[in-house]
């Protein structure tokens, strides 16, 4: 039943043009865009949503998510982490954030026990196959979310890109 399943791939907080500084102009009108988009999602019956828990695009979504589910009991929240100790070599205010996020997770898929060479792509193939949908964030350069977008495309997936407000 992947019909109603949703994933998320973007750019990390690096590749952003405001990087972490979440009071910047173009994270809000993104982060209101991205918002947009989930809550359409969330009218034509999606209610479960996936995401790789990476910084930047992945930790945004799930906080949305998070957010639509104190008004929709039935949203689902997966996190597909791709190894453990993921966070552990962001800063405090990050993993704080991270475990804050899993914690009020329905369900985490851990992808491996510990790093390995592509575990990152294993997770992003993982959400793709699970979903119906993917929503990006893409600025069109090389990286993990073209090569996620062109396995999905690959997949036959539906995929709704939001380009990053510059």
């Amino acid at each position: 039943m992947l019909d109603n399943k949703v994933c998320f791939t973007g750019h990390r907080n690096q590749k952003l043009p405001w990087g972490f500084n979440e009071n910047d102009r173009r994270f809000r009108l993104t982060r209101k865009e991205t918002k947009s988009v989930i809550k359409n999602c969330i009218k034509d019956g999606k209610r479960y949503f996936i995401t790789g828990m990476a910084l930047g695009f992945d930790m945004m979504c799930a906080e949305i998510v998070l957010e639509f589910k104190k008004r929709y009991s039935d949203i689902f929240l997966e996190c597909a982490i791709p190894c453990k100790g993921q966070e552990k070599l962001w800063d405090l205010e990050q993993q704080l954030r991270y475990k804050n996020i899993l914690n009020k997770a329905d369900k985490i898929r851990c992808i491996y026990n510990h790093y390995e060479n592509g575990c990152m792509q294993e997770r992003n193939r993982y959400m793709v196959n699970s979903s119906s949908l993917v929503i990006a964030l893409f600025n069109g350069k090389e990286g993990g979310t073209k090569k996620t977008l062109e396995y999905a495309s690959k997949q036959k997936k539906e995929i709704i890109v939001i380009v990053p407000q510059i």
